[in-house]
Protein backbone atom coordinates (compact mmCIF):
# COMPACT_ATOMS: atom_id res chain seq x y z
CA UNK A 1 0.00 0.00 0.00
CA UNK A 2 1.50 3.30 -1.01
CA UNK A 3 -0.28 5.44 1.60
CA UNK A 4 0.63 4.05 5.02
CA UNK A 5 -1.86 4.12 7.85
CA UNK A 6 -0.79 3.55 11.44
CA UNK A 7 -1.83 0.47 13.35
CA UNK A 8 -3.65 2.68 15.86
CA UNK A 9 -5.67 4.46 13.15
CA UNK A 10 -6.49 1.14 11.53
CA UNK A 11 -7.65 -0.30 14.86
CA UNK A 12 -9.84 2.76 15.40
CA UNK A 13 -11.43 2.32 11.95
CA UNK A 14 -12.12 -1.36 12.65
CA UNK A 15 -13.52 -0.63 16.11
CA UNK A 16 -15.89 2.06 14.89
CA UNK A 17 -17.07 -0.10 11.97
CA UNK A 18 -17.63 -3.15 14.19
CA UNK A 19 -19.61 -1.24 16.79
CA UNK A 20 -21.80 0.51 14.18
CA UNK A 21 -22.47 -2.61 12.10
CA UNK A 22 -23.18 -4.78 15.15
CA UNK A 23 -25.71 -2.40 16.62
CA UNK A 24 -27.36 -1.64 13.28
CA UNK A 25 -27.59 -5.17 11.87
CA UNK A 26 -27.96 -7.23 15.03
CA UNK A 27 -29.20 -4.88 17.72
CA UNK A 28 -26.32 -5.80 20.01
CA UNK A 29 -24.04 -3.32 21.73
CA UNK A 30 -20.47 -4.42 22.21
CA UNK A 31 -17.87 -2.69 24.35
CA UNK A 32 -14.13 -3.24 24.37
CA UNK A 33 -13.18 -5.75 27.03
CA UNK A 34 -9.98 -7.53 28.09
CA UNK A 35 -11.61 -10.95 28.65
CA UNK A 36 -11.36 -13.12 25.49
CA UNK A 37 -14.31 -15.26 24.32
CA UNK A 38 -14.96 -18.65 25.94
CA UNK A 39 -14.46 -22.11 24.48
CA UNK A 40 -17.64 -22.62 22.40
CA UNK A 41 -16.53 -20.51 19.45
CA UNK A 42 -17.20 -19.86 15.81
CA UNK A 43 -14.79 -18.05 13.50
CA UNK A 44 -15.37 -16.22 10.25
CA UNK A 45 -12.33 -15.33 8.16
CA UNK A 46 -12.01 -13.08 5.13
CA UNK A 47 -9.02 -12.06 3.01
CA UNK A 48 -8.51 -8.71 1.34
CA UNK A 49 -7.34 -9.85 -2.08
CA UNK A 50 -6.99 -6.45 -3.74
CA UNK A 51 -5.63 -3.21 -2.34
CA UNK A 52 -4.43 -4.62 0.97
CA UNK A 53 -2.57 -7.86 1.56
CA UNK A 54 -4.25 -8.58 4.90
CA UNK A 55 -7.08 -10.59 6.38
CA UNK A 56 -9.67 -10.21 9.09
CA UNK A 57 -10.91 -12.85 11.49
CA UNK A 58 -13.94 -12.61 13.75
CA UNK A 59 -13.81 -15.19 16.52
CA UNK A 60 -16.86 -15.09 18.80
CA UNK A 61 -18.80 -17.05 21.36
CA UNK A 62 -21.37 -19.13 19.52
CA UNK A 63 -24.03 -17.78 21.88
CA UNK A 64 -23.18 -14.19 20.88
CA UNK A 65 -23.41 -14.95 17.16
CA UNK A 66 -26.67 -16.85 17.75
CA UNK A 67 -28.09 -13.87 19.69
CA UNK A 68 -27.06 -11.53 16.88
CA UNK A 69 -28.58 -13.84 14.24
CA UNK A 70 -31.85 -14.17 16.18
CA UNK A 71 -32.10 -10.39 16.47
CA UNK A 72 -31.28 -9.89 12.80
CA UNK A 73 -33.75 -12.55 11.59
CA UNK A 74 -36.40 -11.64 14.21
CA UNK A 75 -36.53 -15.28 15.31
CA UNK A 76 -36.45 -17.01 18.70
CA UNK A 77 -33.90 -19.62 17.56
CA UNK A 78 -31.62 -20.15 14.60
CA UNK A 79 -30.37 -23.30 12.92
CA UNK A 80 -26.64 -24.00 12.50
CA UNK A 81 -27.08 -23.09 8.82
CA UNK A 82 -28.70 -19.76 9.78
CA UNK A 83 -25.85 -19.07 12.19
CA UNK A 84 -23.26 -19.68 9.48
CA UNK A 85 -25.14 -17.62 6.89
CA UNK A 86 -25.62 -14.71 9.30
CA UNK A 87 -21.98 -14.79 10.42
CA UNK A 88 -20.67 -14.66 6.86
CA UNK A 89 -23.05 -11.89 5.83
CA UNK A 90 -22.24 -9.92 8.99
CA UNK A 91 -18.51 -10.04 8.19
CA UNK A 92 -19.27 -9.02 4.59
CA UNK A 93 -21.15 -5.94 5.81
CA UNK A 94 -18.39 -5.16 8.31
CA UNK A 95 -15.71 -5.44 5.62
CA UNK A 96 -17.74 -3.20 3.32
CA UNK A 97 -17.79 -0.55 6.03
CA UNK A 98 -14.06 -1.00 6.67
CA UNK A 99 -13.08 -0.80 2.99
CA UNK A 100 -15.10 2.41 2.60
CA UNK A 101 -13.34 3.98 5.59
CA UNK A 102 -9.94 2.78 4.36
CA UNK A 103 -10.58 4.22 0.93
CA UNK A 104 -11.44 7.61 2.44
CA UNK A 105 -8.22 7.47 4.51
CA UNK A 106 -5.84 6.15 1.84
CA UNK A 107 -7.52 6.56 -1.59
CA UNK A 108 -6.72 2.88 -2.22
CA UNK A 109 -9.63 0.76 -3.46
CA UNK A 110 -9.85 -2.61 -1.76
CA UNK A 111 -11.65 -5.86 -2.49
CA UNK A 112 -12.25 -8.80 -0.20
CA UNK A 113 -13.02 -12.41 -1.00
CA UNK A 114 -15.77 -14.67 0.26
CA UNK A 115 -15.89 -15.18 4.02
CA UNK A 116 -15.26 -18.68 5.33
CA UNK A 117 -17.01 -20.00 8.43
CA UNK A 118 -15.40 -22.37 10.94
CA UNK A 119 -16.63 -24.06 14.12
CA UNK A 120 -14.02 -23.38 16.78
CA UNK A 121 -11.00 -21.11 16.45
CA UNK A 122 -9.27 -20.66 13.10
CA UNK A 123 -5.91 -19.03 12.51
CA UNK A 124 -4.73 -18.35 8.95
CA UNK A 125 -1.46 -19.80 7.72
CA UNK A 126 1.50 -17.61 6.77
CA UNK A 127 0.01 -14.59 8.48
CA UNK A 128 0.65 -13.04 11.84
CA UNK A 129 -1.56 -11.02 14.13
CA UNK A 130 -1.11 -7.28 13.82
CA UNK A 131 -3.69 -6.49 16.51
CA UNK A 132 -6.70 -7.93 18.31
CA UNK A 133 -9.77 -5.99 19.39
CA UNK A 134 -11.65 -7.82 22.17
CA UNK A 135 -15.32 -7.18 22.95
CA UNK A 136 -18.15 -8.30 25.20
CA UNK A 137 -21.86 -7.60 25.43
CA UNK A 138 -24.04 -7.13 28.50
CA UNK A 139 -24.37 -10.93 28.83
CA UNK A 140 -20.56 -11.35 29.03
CA UNK A 141 -20.53 -13.01 25.61
CA UNK A 142 -17.29 -12.22 23.85
CA UNK A 143 -15.78 -11.65 20.44
CA UNK A 144 -12.40 -10.82 18.99
CA UNK A 145 -11.72 -9.01 15.74
CA UNK A 146 -8.23 -9.99 14.62
CA UNK A 147 -6.28 -8.22 11.88
CA UNK A 148 -3.65 -10.39 10.18
CA UNK A 149 -0.75 -9.30 8.04
CA UNK A 150 1.73 -11.42 6.07
CA UNK A 151 4.50 -12.90 8.20
CA UNK A 152 7.48 -10.60 8.17
CA UNK A 153 10.50 -12.43 6.82
CA UNK A 154 12.97 -10.15 8.57
CA UNK A 155 10.88 -8.97 11.52
CA UNK A 156 11.21 -5.44 10.15
CA UNK A 157 9.36 -2.24 10.96
CA UNK A 158 6.58 -3.02 8.48
CA UNK A 159 4.53 -4.57 11.27
CA UNK A 160 3.66 -1.10 12.60
CA UNK A 161 2.00 0.06 9.39
CA UNK A 162 -0.39 -1.46 6.89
Amino acid sequence: MSTAITKETLAQIFDQALQEVTERTAGVRLHQEDQPPGEDLCTVHITFDKGFNTSLTLCADTSLLARMACNSFHEENVTPEDLEEFSKEYLNVLCGKVTGALFRATQIPAHFGQPVFYRGRYEPQEQEVQFILTYANEHSEGAQLIHHVPCSREGGADSEKT
